[in-house]
């Protein structure tokens, strides 16, 4: 079965499936650590080359408070009690975003989880926290625009190269495979740039309902696609013209 380089996921309905089981939004998202979990080790044991997940918007901010400092609570928590399985498994952590907007704590854990696994050569896990597409891409355009101003660069060398290596997934393959869980069909906002040619996969299920079965769905389906890359499909065309 042909499986893909890169897997990303937005990890959506962990509230509904809270809901749905008349339990607070927290509780939802204390569940759906577990289907991280069993995602990554699936995906250790796949071989896959790159794992990115979503866990926190930059449009998350606007959620209510108490919510917020809930869910930042849950990532330190999760990285103290997962980072050392994740450096014995040889996953190298890295988190992606505007992390300058996370409280300090949170940024040092992340700093130390990065620091302790940087020279890992196993699955490469992203974490997209106080992330956007389109901040990304803003960012990118930035660090471009200041090399141009300093001589750096010229703005007719510039190339989609240039853009892709000043991105936050910088040296790292584009996503083959793209997952969306919870029953919504669009991206929100998720690597804007890197999603252009991914194959993308819906599912009604709530993220904590995300199983290694489910996972496996995904990997069956996107498996039977045929990627063209605006290529025409089958055997190339004999040219009609004679020599």
């Amino acid at each position: 079965m042909s499986l893909p380089r890169h897997i990303a996921i937005i990890m959506d309905g962990n509230g509904r499936w809270a809901a749905a089981r008349g339990l607070p939004r927290h509780a939802g998202h204390s569940a759906g650590i577990e289907a991280v979990r069993a995602c990554v080790e699936r995906c250790v044991e796949r071989r896959i080359e790159a794992l990115t997940l979503f866990a926190f918007s930059s449009e998350n901010w606007r959620r209510p408070g108490e919510e917020v400092a809930r869910l930042m609570g849950l990532f330190v928590d999760a990285l103290d009690r997962e980072v050392a399985e994740l450096h014995a498994n040889r996953v190298r952590l890295r988190f992606i975003g505007e992390r300058g907007r996370l409280a300090v704590r949170l940024q040092s854990r992340i700093a130390a989880a990065e620091g302790k696994t940087a020279g890992n050569d196993g699955l490469a896990l992203q974490i997209a926290v106080s992330y956007g597409g389109r901040w990304d891409i803003v960012r990118a355009a930035q660090r471009l625009a200041a090399q141009c101003a300093e001589g750096v660069l010229q703005p007719r060398e510039l190339t989609e190269s240039h853009v892709a290596a000043a991105l936050e997934l910088a040296g790292l393959p584009d996503p083959d495979l793209f997952i969306r869980t919870g029953g919504e069909r669009r991206i929100s906002n998720f690597l804007l740039w890197n999603l252009a040619y991914t194959e993308l996969y819906f599912t009604d299920l709530n993220w904590p309902d995300f199983d290694v079965a489910a996972l496996e769905e995904a990997l069956e389906c996107y498996a039977r696609r045929e990627r063209r890359f605006g290529r025409v499909a089958g055997p190339a065309p004999r040219s009609t013209v004679r020599a």
